[in-house]
């Protein structure tokens, strides 16, 4: 899997955990799905990543997202 790829599936997943613990514990959770929202939103703009900086600082490759 490359940085892309893993960054989607990372974003994605947290979305969907927070939005399951903010019906089933508490809806502070919901913060979280703004926090991740917002830094796609950033990302588009600014090209910087800190989960890409992580993974390619661990030896992941890059690659496309979409074919």
């Amino acid at each position: 899997m490359n940085i892309e790829r893993a960054v989607l599936a990372f974003a994605g997943s947290f979305i969907l955990i927070s939005l399951a613990l903010s019906q089933f514990h508490s809806e502070n959770w919901l913060w979280l799905t703004a926090f991740v929202g917002i830094n796609l939103f950033q990302t588009a703009f600014t090209g910087f990543c800190p989960l890409a900086k992580i993974l390619k600082a661990t030896g992941a490759k890059h690659g496309a997202a979409f074919n």
